[in-house]
């Protein structure tokens, strides 16, 4: 169990700082006008018998601003990259040839950057709930310590305000992603 209000704010700021790479991650894989090798990190082939992430079987590079090139480490892979990348829900279809396989990104519809915005405006909120979570659940861990009488009460509200800049920093680093994200989708 955190025993001092020091280890309750590390403990508060490492979750919140997870809250945000998660978020990072996430708008990884949200697909722009641009190819970015990320798009594909949730799609996984099976190699012998192992369903296994496809960037751990295969070279992903850009190959042009709209066509990510797929080099399988096995030639014999390259119709369960193909079948894996149909099967996802990209909405890309990829072309195989004899030792690699290209994936060409059609250009963003004006609707689907909408949509893709409002998508990453739903992830962002999942972050902003996340924090405040974790800025509830430390606050509580302090005032439990003060009801203990283990630390005083002034110290407690102190605890209390650098929980809550904690917290507005790492919600304005949210907000900073998805503003930079947003305009990374509209822009054509």
């Amino acid at each position: 169990m955190v025993t001092t209000v020091k280890e309750i704010e590390l403990d508060a700021d490492e979750r919140m700082g997870k809250s945000v790479e998660v978020l990072q991650s996430t708008f990884g894989r949200l697909r722009t006008g641009r190819a970015n090798p990320s798009l594909l990190d949730g799609i996984e082939v099976p190699y012998y018998g192992t369903a296994t992430p496809l960037n751990q079987v295969a070279t992903i590079n850009v190959e042009d601003a709209r066509t990510l090139a797929i080099s399988p480490w096995e030639k014999n892979l390259i119709p369960e990259i193909e079948k894996a990348i149909l099967k996802s829900d990209l909405g890309i279809t990829p072309s195989a040839s004899s030792d690699l396989v290209r994936v060409p990104l059609p250009a963003l519809t004006e609707e689907n950057r909408r949509d893709l915005a409002k998508q990453a405006k739903h992830e962002a909120e999942h972050a902003r709930v996340a924090i405040r979570n974790i800025r509830r659940d430390a606050i509580h861990d302090v005032r439990g310590l003060a009801k203990q009488k283990e630390i005083a009460e002034d110290d407690a509200h102190q605890a209390e305000d650098d929980v809550q800049k904690l917290t507005d920093k790492r919600i304005a680093e949210v907000d900073h992603i998805l503003v930079t994200k947003e305009a990374d989708l509209m822009e054509i």
